[in-house]
């Protein structure tokens, strides 16, 4: 079953792996990770929040945010502070 994601403007959207990874990598490499290491840590937290959404219908692209942030902090505390500044101001 797809996961809907609703967005800030009231519309939805099925998830998209990719844009979360393209996400979590550019935070990485905002902070000067190895392109390997960001690859390796924007997979691990996909499977983490993909593990999360399995319970789930549908849910809100903040949600995703603060899951995908608190997994990323795991990894690499300063990506995880770029990570959730830059989606609070989008």
């Amino acid at each position: 079953m797809e996961k809907r994601i609703v967005k800030k403007s009231n519309h939805t959207e099925g998830y998209q792996r990719h844009k979360l990874i393209n996400s979590v990598r550019a935070s990485c490499l905002g902070v000067h990770d190895f392109v390997g290491s960001a690859e390796l840590t924007a997979k691990r937290v996909c499977e983490h929040v993909e593990q999360w959404l399995e319970s789930k219908h549908e849910v809100t692209s903040a949600d995703i945010r603060r899951i995908a942030g608190k997994s990323l902090f795991k990894y690499n505390p300063d990506a995880a502070y770029i990570y959730i500044t830059i989606n609070e101001i989008n």
